[in-house]
């Protein structure tokens, strides 16, 4: 998994039926070299030289091999079959039937010596649905056993929810609004740093209460899931006349406020919220959703998830899903006519 705050590779090995059967194994992150991590940003919005764009693709599959050959070689007894591969988002505008994951399946299946599953989003897309949020089939694997109604939030670039209610079909879920990535775009325009670590400089911050009201005033609040985000979308809400300290802790309020203000779309109120994501590790951020919202707020980790690798590990379900010709997305996950089975197969035997 390639997220959207353009971290790094997370690999994550699980064992699955594709069904409830889901056990965890162990997982690693490789970060981006910086400057590939500056290649990557600057292809996001798919605007470049198509011969730049195929660049920056090549090398993020060859670090994704990179990755699975570092996780082989710490996890010698962990053996695997198959292998999904999400790639990385350059573009997502759902309103335009067009979202755009760069990263090459056939070169990855010949580098890795395993098929891979590649392409999750366009399935999806062609059915009428958004292409995402992904995660929540997986999110509903496992908290199979957990009290109900519950949310799992994401908060990666952008922030998603997963609603489970107590029935088997009762799923729902959508992109909240901006997660880490405003903070973190904000940080490194006035520090050069990658991320505001510890919540320190929201910490020594004021809310500007007249950015956070106008942020939440946007259209997409009120307009009805499924819903999903470019990384990008919330550009304008950046709040440009503040200082450092200030705009990190209202860029982080907005976060927390755009998460609060999915649960006027949820059917039940949750009992509690588990958050995923580099955003849990933001002690403001966590501190501004307990205020918000309405019920306990914990990191995964407290259930016995791990929040690292929780994308990835959704990627792997979903690949296996994939081969066995079962949904990966649902009406009430994505928006699409219909549950469908997305997912394209490259054979190593083929690569």
């Amino acid at each position: 998994m390639s997220g959207t705050s353009l971290d790094g590779v997370d690999v994550a090995a699980l064992a699955t039926d594709g069904r409830q059967r889901v056990v965890a194994g162990p997982a690693l992150t490789m970060p981006y070299p910086h400057a590939f991590r500056e290649q990557l940003r600057a292809v996001l919005g798919g605007t470049g030289p198509s011969t730049e764009i195929a660049a920056v693709e090549a090398e993020l599959t060859r670090l994704h091999a990179t990755a699975v050959a570092e996780f082989r070689a710490r996890h010698p007894d962990v053996a695997f079959d198959l292998v999904g591969f999400h790639g990385h988002t350059i573009l997502h505008r759902p309103a335009e039937r067009r979202t755009w994951q760069i990263g090459n399946g056939a070169l990855l299946a010949r580098l890795v010596g395993e098929d891979v599953v590649a392409d999750f989003r366009s399935a999806d897309m062609a059915a009428g649905g958004e292409g995402a949020p992904l995660a929540p089939l997986y999110h509903a694997a496992l908290a199979a056993d957990r009290a109900k109604p519950l949310a799992i939030l994401n908060l990666g670039g952008v922030g998603n929810v997963t609603w489970i209610g107590n029935g088997a079909d009762e799923i729902l879920a959508f992109d909240t609004g901006p997660g880490n990535a405003l903070i973190d775009d904000w940080v490194r325009r006035h520090t050069g740093g990658a991320a505001d670590i510890d919540g320190a400089l929201a910490r020594a911050g004021a809310v500007s209460a007249p950015h956070v009201a106008r942020f939440a005033r946007h259209p997409y609040f009120a307009h009805k899931p499924p819903k999903s985000l470019d990384r990008d979308d919330f550009q304008a809400a950046i709040p440009d006349d503040l200082a450092l300290h200030d705009g990190a802790a209202t860029l982080t309020e907005m976060t927390a406020v755009a998460a609060a203000a999915a649960t006027r779309h949820f059917p039940a109120p949750p009992r509690e919220w588990l958050v995923c994501g580099g955003g849990r590790r933001n002690p403001a951020l966590m501190a501004a959703l307990a205020r918000l919202l309405a019920a306990p707020v914990r990191p995964v980790e407290a259930v016995g998830w791990d929040g690292d690798a929780l994308e990835a590990q959704a990627f792997a379900y979903l690949a296996v899903r994939s081969v066995q010709g079962l949904p990966l997305s649902l009406p009430t996950t994505t928006g699409a006519l219909h549950p469908v089975c997305g997912g394209r197969v490259f054979l190593a035997a083929a690569a």
